[in-house]
């Protein structure tokens, strides 16, 4: 239709424009990635090999990677940031053995003048880039090769089984024997130096360093660059913008709602009969209840590992279950079972929206099924045989952990699930089909629905674009596509369509108003959200080209947030637009959560970290996993609970609900979330921040700091909105399963024949 026609020009012109600037910085990060040397040398002598490095990036992968501690910024937030860490440590032994060389003193005994001329040679020493590219060797000096050692001499201690790190592994969550073989250790060490190296040294004709100046380290004369300041003035600059543009596109806009007389007087679901492949979704629903159930389990384990380290309430747990394996656990449940309720929701809507069944539909939804139980227990179970130390290199890349946050689960398991992503793309598609001949109005819409689920099978493919032992700078850009477009872009655009689509079917909402508001959310959201992938990437490594987009586009992903209020007014209004529509009222509630943590978590939480001088002071702190909690949970876990909800209720549409229950579970999770966020992610992060600009990265994520009183007390407060958001889960999951029992249902009600007047 020629109303569509600008909506979809803006959607190919954001499309083809934000993946061509993607690419091409891609190429740029691939270019100008710090570079592995193929040796470390020094006086020519040949300490370790390129390959000891990669090897040691494997090794670190296989222990966890990025869930017990980080690198870069990246990862779990008990146990240090390795990078940040080895840098401080490296340069305090330095810093020490010239103050004891020249004056008998320990560098902190020494003057203001004496202390400012070492560390002006320190820098001299440190940032110089040392790198030859056309032999591919790194030269060190002689004091530099001595502060390796002695740092991995007390990484060593740490990661093996030394009793004398024994308080300091219990306050980083790390068990005893981590690493059980020296020559294992050895290469992790000399991985750990290079991450620290790209960290302090000068780019070649520069003078900043790899990762942008990160972290802050006052020893080494790490500090905010002025790009890194300019940029994020004007990503402040563009959201303003941003902001009342599209409030001045709100205003002018008037939509063609449906007038109340125009609203259906029953409810249209009721003549849904659900074909044999709809009903076939049952079981994905009942799969993910008992997700959520053990993922909010982990989650509870997780978090006390931050206050007992190694313990639960005294048993020794992290023996069988150590901290990485149920904080890998904890991420990957979540991702499965929102996927999962996500994915049914689409089979159980494709044959809905078309009224038709292809043959053998069922027996693929099946299949699919089964299929999505043996990736989740098949990878569960490699993660926990990698972590344990019990996988080679090889066989942990492929069948154990990978060590890459939100993709942890090895090689093969990420194939087996691309495979069946495009399974369920070709059940999605040979469903929905048929609707483009029979329902000419809703061929943009549907087209929309198309586009957003081959995005989920495809997209998850940039998973499989680094190898082994894949540059770190390189691995974390595509795994960045991963997280950022597949989990936080398509999959939400593919989540709008649904939702668009049921309030369509059910008469509230009219195609064309649905399909304008489909497109135009689609092109404003992916205008900020693709190139504002960067926002991930300042300081890994990559140029500075790469901070300049991510903070510009970044803002803009914050813009249609802004205004999501409306979004939330508006499926208020229509839970009470009629009567029948209130047997729909909890999952159009769940939908308002999601405007409601869209603002909060996705918004105010996301945008408290993606300016370049806000992220340059908090990456790798508690004010990540705030934005990661109220975000991925807030947003994209209510999300999935209302989609099931939905499902749920179209596959009984004449049986009415039990309202207590339900109701009980959405403001127990709902206030559960604030509560951990408010009570204990939140100040935990603004404290550590403190700690950050004042001391540096390496204080604020140290024992010396978190183990305080005053920090101890906070991550005990998380114990609040733990228990009232698991009382929550637990109470979803005794309804979802009451709803096949009876339980969670009104005894005697059929709705088939009830007349429903509307609200006067």
């Amino acid at each position: 239709m020629k109303q569509y026609r600008k909506l979809w020009f803006s959607f190919l012109f954001v499309m083809v424009g934000s993946f061509a600037v993607l690419g091409y910085y891609g190429l740029e990060i691939y270019r100008s990635a710090p570079p592995v040397p193929k040796q470390v040398v020094l006086d020519g002598n040949v300490l370790f090999e390129g390959q000891d490095i990669k090897d040691g990036q494997n090794i670190w992968q296989s222990m966890g990677g990025h869930n017990i501690g980080s690198v870069w910024g990246h990862g779990a937030y008990i146990a240090p940031d390795w990078s940040a860490d080895w840098l401080h440590r490296e340069a305090e032994y330095i810093l020490n053995t010239w103050s004891q060389q020249e004056y008998a003193l320990s560098f902190d005994a020494l003057g203001e003048e004496q202390q400012a001329a070492l560390k002006i040679r320190l820098k001299k020493e440190l940032r110089t880039n040392t790198y030859n590219s056309e032999t591919q060797t790194l030269t060190i000096s002689a004091i530099r090769a001595e502060a390796i050692k002695e740092v991995g001499k007390h990484y060593q201690s740490l990661f093996m089984n030394d009793p004398a790190m024994e308080e300091l592994r219990e306050a980083y969550a790390i068990p005893q024997d981590t690493i059980k073989d020296p020559t294992r250790m050895e290469k992790l060490n000399q991985f750990f130096f290079w991450t620290s190296w790209a960290c302090v040294t000068n780019r070649p004709g520069s003078d900043v360093t790899y990762t942008n100046n990160w972290p802050p380290e006052e020893l080494v004369d790490n500090k905010p660059t002025g790009a890194l300041l300019i940029w994020t003035g004007f990503s402040v600059i563009l959201l303003i913008g941003g902001i009342g543009l599209l409030a001045f596109y709100y205003a002018s806009r008037k939509e063609e709602e449906v007038s109340e007389e125009e609203l259906p007087d029953k409810d249209p679901l009721l003549a849904l009969n659900p074909t044999p492949s709809m009903a076939a979704t049952l079981k994905y629903f009942w799969v993910v209840a008992a997700l959520i159930l053990v993922q909010v389990l982990l989650g509870v384990v997780t978090a006390h590992y931050g206050v007992e380290g190694n313990g639960f309430y005294g048993f020794p747990l992290a023996e069988w279950l150590p901290y990485s394996v149920s904080r890998t656990w904890h991420i990957q449940l979540a991702i499965f079972w929102i996927a999962t309720s996500w994915l049914a929701t689409g089979l159980f809507i494709a044959p809905a929206v078309s009224g038709y069944e292809p043959k053998f539909q069922r027996a693929g939804v099946n299949f699919l099924f089964i299929a999505l139980l043996i990736i989740v227990v098949g990878s569960l179970a490699g993660q926990w045989f990698g972590v344990m130390q019990k996988l080679g290199l090889a066989e942990n890349f492929w069948f154990g952990h990978q060590g890459y946050e939100y993709v942890e689960l090895g090689r093969f398991w990420q194939i087996f699930l691309l495979v069946g992503l495009f399974l369920w793309l070709g059940l999605m598609t040979r469903a929905i089909l048929p609707a483009f001949k029979q329902q000419k109005e809703s061929r943009h819409l549907l087209t929309v629905f198309m586009i957003s689920s081959a995005a989920i099978a495809l997209f998850y493919a940039a998973g499989l674009m680094w190898g082994r032992q894949t540059n770190l700078a390189i691995a974390e850009y595509w795994r960045w596509w991963v997280v950022h477009l597949w989990v936080e872009g398509f999959f939400e655009v593919f989540a709008t369509v649904v939702i668009a689509f049921l309030f369509v079917r059910m008469g509230l909402i009219r195609t064309a108003v649905a399909t304008a508001a489909v497109l135009f959310s689609t092109v404003i959201f992916l205008s900020g959200g693709i190139i504002g992938t960067f926002h991930h990437l300042y300081f890994t490594g990559t140029p500075t080209a790469v901070l300049a987009l991510g903070a510009s586009f970044s803002a803009l992903e914050v813009v249609p947030l802004v205004l999501i209020g409306f979004e939330a007014y508006h499926n208020l209004t229509l839970s009470r637009a009629v009567s029948w529509v209130k047997a729909y009222k909890w999952p159009i509630y769940f939908f308002i959560a999601v405007a409601f943590w869209n603002l909060v978590g996705a918004g105010i939480f996301g945008f408290l970290i993606n300016p370049p001088i806000a992220l340059y002071y908090m990456q790798g702190l508690n004010t990540t996993p705030l934005h990661g909690h109220t975000a991925l949970f807030g947003v994209y876990g209510n999300l999935g609970i209302g989609l099931m909800l939905f499902c749920l209720k179209g596959l009984a549409a004449k049986r009415q609900w039990k309202d207590g229950m339900i109701g009980f579970s959405f403001w127990s999770i709902n206030i559960g979330l604030a509560a951990m966020a408010l009570l204990s992610l939140l100040p935990v992060g603004l404290l550590q921040t403190l700690a950050s600009v004042e001391h540096g990265m390496w204080y604020a994520r140290s024992a010396e700091f978190n183990q305080t009183d005053i920090m101890e007390l906070f991550r005990w407060l998380r114990v609040v909105g733990d228990t009232i958001f698991a009382v929550g889960t637990v109470t979803l999951a005794i309804f979802v399963v009451g709803l096949k029992t009876g339980f969670s249902l009104k005894p005697n009600q059929d709705l088939s024949d009830a007349d429903y007047p509307k609200v006067q």
